[in-house]
């Protein structure tokens, strides 16, 4: 096997950007990815979490079986991330209930098509939670985006994207959706909320 791939020191740029405001141009990036709408503090979503998370240390510990794909690389599970939007645009923001999520985990580069569907299957025997039958594998392409690392509690998130809008105002850059993208760096059940860091980006156009 070669070196093993860190997210953190080979995706640097992608998941520890400075606590300030950036664009640049998200590639194609491979995922898993679950979608789904409601309050995230409710078991529907800790279970969509618990399918993505089971299905990519299926794949990462897949070295250990008989058939090891081909290509594969010693790396570290990528984080938990969220593409997130409302249902109704009339409510407020603040209503978690009103949420709507796209939660997705990247996957390692030598993943296919088949190679999802075995782990998928194989997951499936071991695990008897309902959303992995809603589990997709799948390429996103972000694109041209703003992004900065928000460190904080998730109910501070505004004053950052605020700071976004601004520099993006500053630089001749648009805000191109009301979607954004976060990128759950820190463990919230392990950091306390002050300390959280999250990824937080949107896309952008001229």
């Amino acid at each position: 096997m070669s070196k093993k791939v860190d997210y953190k020191k080979d995706y640097k740029s992608l998941y520890l950007p400075k606590p300030a405001p950036e664009v640049l141009k998200i590639p194609s990036i491979p995922f898993f990815t679950i979608e789904g709408s409601g309050d995230p503090n409710e078991a529907d979503f800790a279970q969509a979490t618990e399918a993505l998370y089971s299905l990519s240390y299926a794949v990462k510990m897949s070295y250990k079986s008989d058939d090891i794909p081909e290509g594969y690389y010693e790396y570290t599970v990528f984080p938990l991330e969220g593409i997130w939007d409302l249902v109704d645009y009339s409510k407020p923001s603040t209503d978690k209930s009103n949420l709507k999520y796209k939660i997705m985990i990247r996957q390692p580069d030598f993943l296919t098509d088949e190679g999802f569907e075995r782990f998928l299957t194989q997951t499936k025997k071991k695990k008897t939670n309902p959303r992995l039958d809603e589990v997709r594998f799948e390429h996103v392409e972000d694109g041209m985006s703003c992004q900065m690392m928000h460190v904080g509690s998730f109910e501070n998130e505004p004053a950052s994207f605020a700071r976004m809008e601004q520099f993006c105002a500053e630089n001749g850059w648009t805000r191109s959706s009301k979607l954004h993208r976060e990128i759950y760096i820190s463990d919230p059940r392990k950091t306390v909320p002050e300390k959280r860091r999250t990824v937080l980006r949107f896309g952008v156009e001229k």
